[in-house]
């Protein structure tokens, strides 16, 4: 059995000493800080004083992302890896792609899934997800958090933008040409290069990455 100090932590260890706490004398103290003997404890092994614990609740931000779809997570997990990089942080931003490729890796695939659904999604950020964020935004006085809504919204206008366009003429849209995406704000390109500055938040050209892979038209 091992008797904890309550003032400055000294371990009793009844084993290591060779005698039982209870056989000390009364006027035994500590022999770090002199507390009396009646200033000691038992001490708990871990895993009782763990149980003995009531958990802690969720805070607000916990349950953010207790509700958040493994899309969602990849999405938060890859975003968190560029910002890393742009920070110099080469082995946060190795984890969180790690962690984006597993939550990628068991995303469930959406039933159904076609392009008039991708356009509803835009278009119910734009008439509601973008103006409450930016109301609570106002409201808090957090200028970073508005200012990531203006660049969303653009970014985000321009996607529907090009679902409008691929409805219109189909896959015709993308004949002949490449996608190209801004890694710092996520504004989407078609053409053969990429545009000279970002019309969005203004990085040079060589901040955008070509998207490979795509099926030729």
């Amino acid at each position: 059995m091992k008797y904890i100090c309550s003032v400055c932590g000294y371990i009793y260890d009844e084993e290591r000493e060779k005698t039982f706490f209870a056989d000390l004398p009364e006027s035994w103290k500590c022999p770090i800080c002199k507390a009396a003997k009646s200033a000691f404890e038992p001490r708990k092994p871990k895993e009782e004083a763990k149980l003995s614990r009531a958990p802690a609740a969720p805070s607000a931000l916990e349950e953010d992302f207790m509700k958040m779809s493994a899309g969602e997570l990849a999405a938060l997990c890859s975003n968190l890896a560029r910002g890393c990089e742009k920070q110099y942080r080469a082995e946060e931003a190795e984890l969180f792609r790690q962690i984006a490729d597993y939550f990628t890796s068991v995303n469930p695939a959406v039933p159904d899934a076609d392009v008039e659904q991708l356009a509803a999604l835009f278009r119910d950020d734009l008439r509601n997800g973008y103006p409450s964020v930016r109301t609570a935004a106002d409201a808090a006085g957090d200028r970073g958090t508005g200012r990531i809504c203006v660049w969303g919204e653009k970014v985000t206008n321009m996607l529907d933008s090009l679902i409008a366009q691929y409805r219109q003429e189909g896959e015709a849209f993308l004949a002949g040409t490449q996608v190209w995406v801004c890694s710092v704000c996520g504004f989407v390109y078609t053409g053969d290069e990429p545009p000279e500055i970002c019309p969005v938040c203004k990085v040079p050209d060589w901040k955008f990455e070509k998207i490979e892979g795509r099926d030729s038209a």
